[in-house]
């Protein structure tokens, strides 16, 4: 596992938790955490699975509980939701959570 200083590992366990609560079943980093190349005011990008069973608030809720946690703006995107170019790109240089 790459270990990027720009990734929030101290917080796994508390993006983890809010994501199951949100229905999430997967949760991986991309974008410039990934690749290490972030700068101070780049957004966290999480490419998500959504289990069948999701919460009423998803995913504004999801965003919002991430953003209050880790201070950042979040963005979430879900895998089944992109085209197939991107979601090879963006597979090739996520990190499970």
């Amino acid at each position: 596992m790459k270990e990027e200083s720009s990734v929030p590992w101290s917080r796994r366990d508390e993006i983890l938790a809010i994501a199951r609560r949100h229905g999430v079943t997967d949760v991986r980093v991309f974008g410039s955490r990934a690749r290490g190349d972030a700068g101070p005011d780049s957004d966290l990008d999480l490419l998500i699975e959504v289990g069948p069973v999701h919460s009423r608030w998803f995913p504004g809720g999801l965003v919002a509980d991430l953003e209050e946690l880790l201070g950042n703006r979040v963005d979430v995107v879900e895998l089944r939701s992109l085209p197939p170019a991107r979601r090879e790109r963006i597979v090739a240089e996520a990190l499970p959570l």
